[in-house]
């Protein structure tokens, strides 16, 4: 198998050692501006003459770039497996009709807190999940300068919304898609930047549940939870801390055990799913655009006040 991966930041890199340490992979080629040793590199996808030889895709350049560059793999190949990093686009794009497998790289997917929760709500009424997740900006890449990062710049595709957008893909994969919401979407801190720093919404989604959703770059505790409220149960999942507890109605508590994973178990699992044809835990295509549509129908407003 020959991969191709476009786009070499922090991400980029991921994908590149996990992918080059799977034993039916026999080439992962790169995209990039960089100066890198011992690796074939491109400086443009239009620098490679045969895209075909590539059996698999991995987008992960700034999220401004996607659709172009998903635009011309789909333009020169068919039948081929393409991940994009999420979100899927910056903004709403035409629809690509191709006949290649297009994929969103939502990884929570496969956080093994979640999918343990997921089996614990299937088949039982949700009434309400609380959903938050944040992080202080400086300290979320420690080596680069967050004023300089994409996070930094809402005209690059960064600001929180977009960043932590995992939450809203997995509310949706939990929960239904979003059909009602009211929202504050904003820049709040002193951080330095030119995007939302903070995201906090009411929802009610297609099976009626409602959801309270805040995301932020504010955060001095990194913190990524949720809880929810079932008929019979309260349940209580930390994917910081990889923990999971069932309360049930007379509060009797449950600790249920999580297996222990790495930093790159989600993103290995996703790989390995769609490189498998096991796609049904996966973000496709058309959930990625919903994702995308969820995002450009909420408003930013650089600082909110009463």
């Amino acid at each position: 198998m020959k991969i191709l991966i476009i786009g070499f930041g922090s991400i980029g890199k991921r994908h590149y050692e996990i992918l080059n340490s799977f034993k039916n992979v026999n080439s992962v080629d790169i995209v990039t501006k960089q100066n890198i040793q011992n690796i074939t590199l491109f400086k443009r996808l239009s620098d490679i003459d045969d895209l075909e030889k590539y059996d698999y895709f991995i987008i992960s350049s700034q999220t401004v770039s996607h659709y172009e560059q998903l635009k011309y793999i789909c333009s020169k190949v068919e039948n081929k497996n393409i991940l994009v990093e999420k979100p899927l686009y910056d903004r709403k794009y035409e629809n690509i009709t191709t006949t290649n497998q297009i994929f969103t790289a939502y990884n929570l997917r496969f956080n093994p807190v979640l999918i343990k929760l997921k089996s614990l709500l299937k088949d039982t009424d949700i009434y309400y999940a609380n959903i938050i997740c944040g992080q202080y900006l400086p300290t979320w890449r420690p080596t680069q300068d967050y004023k300089k990062s994409y996070s930094a710049d809402i005209a690059q595709g960064g600001g929180v919304l977009r960043d932590l957008s995992h939450e809203v893909d997995y509310a949706t994969w939990l929960f239904g898609n979003i059909k009602n919401i009211k929202y504050i979407n904003s820049k709040v801190s002193d951080l330095e930047i030119k995007s939302d720093d903070i995201f906090t919404a009411i929802a009610v989604t297609s099976n009626k549940t409602i959801i309270n959703l805040t995301m932020d770059y504010i955060s001095k505790v990194a913190m990524r939870r949720l809880i929810v409220h079932t008929k019979n149960h309260t349940i209580e999942a930390d994917m910081i801390n990889n923990t999971l507890l069932l309360y049930d109605k007379d509060g009797k508590k449950e600790d249920i055990q999580i297996e222990s994973y790495d930093r790159n178990y989600t993103y290995t699992k996703m790989h390995q799913a769609i490189i498998n044809n096991d796609i049904e835990n996966i973000c496709s295509y058309e959930d990625g655009k919903n994702i995308v549509n969820i995002i450009e129908n909420i408003e930013y407003k650089p600082s909110y006040k009463e």
